[in-house]
C-alpha cells in the first residue's frame, strides 16, 4: 500500500489544497444528488405513448420540466469548468507560489524545479480529469431523459461538451495554459484573469469552428407551398438552408418571403428551381469530438512544453 501513497511534492500539493479537493468532491456529490433525485421523481410518472408512436412526458409529471431546466443549467456550468480549472491552476497553484516566494522552500528539499512543477501539473490534471468524467456521467444521467428538447440537442453548446470526451480535452488544455501563464505572469489575480481570457478564447474559437472539421451532408428538393421547407433527417444538426437557382447558385431562404410579390412570382423572377439543406448527421458526433479533443491535447502539449522551457530558463 505504501507504493500507492502520494510522496514528495505530490503529497505536499494535495495537503496544501485539500480543502479545494473536498470542494470538488462536494460539487460532484451535490450534482449527482440533484440530477439523480429528479430522475427518480420523473420515473414516478412514466412517459405516455402517443398515437404517432412517439413518447411524451405525462401531463401529471412536473419533474420533467424541472429536470430539463436542471440539465440546461448543468450544461452552462460544464462550459465554465475549464475556465475555473485554468484560473485555479494559473493563480493559487502556480503564480501565488512565485509571488509569495514559497516555491524556494520546496526547492530546498532536494527537489528539482522540474519535479516540483511536474507534481503540481500531474496532481491538477488528475483531479480535473476525474471531476470532468464524473460530471459528464452525472450530466448524461439527466440528459438521457430530456435529450432532443431545446436546448439539449446533441449539437447544442453545453450538451455537446457534457455528453462526450471533449470536456476532458478542455480541462487538460486549461491546466497546461494555466501552468504556462502562471509562470509568465507570477501575479495571482492577473494570472487568473489572463488564463480565463485565453481559455475562453480557445473555447470560443473551437466552438465556432467545430462543425467545419467534417464536411456537411446536403439534401435537395423541389420548392413549392405544398412541399414546404426541407426537414433535417433523423435528428441531424442543421447548418444552412436556402434556395437553389437554375444555374446552381444558392440564395437565402427568406429572400422570397418578404412583402410585395408572392413566393411563386419571386421564385420565377430569380430562376429558383429547388431548395437545399446542409446538415450534420448524428454519426458526426464522435468524429467531431475526437478531432476537437485531438486539437486540444496538442495545444496542451505545446503549452506544457513551453512552461517547462520557461522554468528551465529561469531556474536551471
Amino acid at each position: 500500500m505504501s507504493t500507492l501513497a502520494l510522496k514528495g511534492s505530490s503529497w505536499v500539493t494535495v495537503r496544501q489544497y485539500r480543502r479545494t479537493l473536498w470542494l470538488v468532491a462536494g460539487a460532484v456529490a451535490f450534482s449527482l444528488a440533484v440530477i439523480g433525485g429528479l430522475r427518480i421523481w420523473a420515473a414516478q410518472h412514466p412517459d405516455v405513448l402517443l398515437p404517432d408512436g412517439s413518447w411524451a412526458p405525462s401531463d401529471e409529471s412536473h419533474a420533467y420540466e424541472v429536470l430539463r431546466l436542471a440539465v440546461e443549467y448543468a450544461g452552462t456550468c460544464l462550459l465554465l469548468l475549464p475556465l475555473l480549472v485554468g484560473a485555479f491552476v494559473a493563480g493559487p497553484l502556480v503564480a501565488r507560489e512565485f509571488e509569495s516566494g514559497t516555491y524556494r522552500l520546496a526547492l530546498t528539499q532536494s527537489v528539482t524545479p522540474a519535479a516540483w512543477l511536474r507534481a503540481k501539473v500531474v496532481t491538477a490534471g488528475v483531479v480535473a480529469v476525474a471531476a470532468a468524467l464524473a460530471l459528464i456521467g452525472v450530466y448524461r444521467l439527466g440528459w438521457g431523459h430530456v435529450s432532443g428538447t431545446y436546448p439539449s440537442g446533441w449539437g447544442d453548446r453545453g450538451t455537446y461538451e457534457g455528453t462526450g470526451i471533449v470536456l476532458v480535452g478542455y480541462v487538460l488544455a486549461a491546466v497546461a495554459v494555466g501552468t504556462l501563464v502562471g509562470q509568465l505572469v507570477r501575479r495571482t489575480l492577473l494570472a487568473m484573469s489572463v488564463t480565463g481570457l485565453v481559455v475562453g478564447l480557445v473555447m470560443f474559437v473551437l466552438g465556432s469552428l467545430r462543425w467545419s472539421l467534417l464536411g456537411v451532408e446536403t439534401i435537395t428538393g423541389p420548392v413549392s407551398r405544398a412541399t414546404g421547407p426541407l426537414l433535417v433527417p433523423d435528428g441531424g444538426l442543421m447548418m444552412d438552408t436556402g434556395l437553389l437557382t437554375r444555374d446552381g447558385h444558392r440564395i437565402e431562404q427568406w429572400s422570397c418571403y418578404g412583402p410585395g410579390d408572392t413566393p411563386e412570382e419571386c421564385w420565377a423572377a430569380k430562376n429558383v428551381t429547388g431548395q437545399y439543406l446542409d446538415y450534420h448527421p448524428q454519426s458526426h458526433f464522435w468524429p467531431t469530438q475526437l478531432a476537437e479533443t485531438g486539437i486540444l491535447l496538442a495545444l496542451a502539449a505545446l503549452a506544457l512544453l513551453a512552461a517547462f522551457r520557461v522554468l528551465r530558463a529561469r531556474h536551471p
